[in-house]
């Protein structure tokens, strides 16, 4: 938990490969009938990304604290490495946290370096990155971060692992997100944009 007192202004806080809309689209055409079939409720197109880590509810005061750290880490990230291209071919259903999500292949090392660099950097910064959103793959939990985009939430039928078209998304660099829980929905704000040099 990080230290806000009470009362305190604060912002839920993720930072995620944030791709262009068109990409989103086209996960959310080539899924669609997927998802449909597993019931739960969908994420919108919009919402689509890939979290590198969630931390949560943040003091404004130390929202500057997190932009520092993702400056600091993109611009360390190696150049040849970027764009970040994510070719996601399959969708599997996560029973624990009852989620439909796409899973990527392509540059998902380079992906785990970065969400590894991120969460070592907020770490040390005291900003307590929350590591639940990569501890899950199928039934089991693990440690290790795997890239994948969550689809659909409340999923209480199971799905088998399904192909799909494959949609690859080309990120160059990764984003600051706002979430905040309306009775609608939820509703994604980018605050910042980090270029990975």
């Amino acid at each position: 938990m990080m230290d806000e007192a009470p009362g305190e202004p604060a912002r839920r806080l993720f930072l995620a490969l944030w791709p262009q809309e068109a990409e989103r689209n086209a996960l959310a055409d080539a899924t669609f009938e997927a998802v449909r079939a597993g019931g739960g409720r969908p994420v919108p197109a919009r919402n689509l990304h890939v979290t590198l880590i969630f931390l949560g509810s943040v003091p404004e005061r130390r929202i500057q604290d997190v932009a520092s750290v993702a400056r600091r880490v993109a611009a360390a990230f190696p150049s040849s490495a970027a764009p970040l291209l994510l070719t996601f071919d399959h969708i599997e259903y996560w029973r624990k946290p009852q989620v439909l999500c796409a899973l990527a292949d392509g540059q998902a090392a380079q992906v785990h370096a970065l969400a590894e660099a991120l969460t070592k950097e907020a770490a040390g910064a005291g900003l307590n990155p929350d590591l639940k959103t990569s501890q899950w793959v199928g039934d089991l939990t693990i440690v290790e971060f795997q890239p994948h985009v969550t689809l659909a939430r409340k999923v209480k039928r199971r799905i088998a692992q399904t192909p799909i078209p494959p949609v690859t998304w080309s990120c160059g660099d990764f984003a600051l997100i706002q979430s905040q829980t309306l009775p609608t929905g939820s509703v994604y704000t980018v605050l910042e944009r980090y270029p990975l040099s």
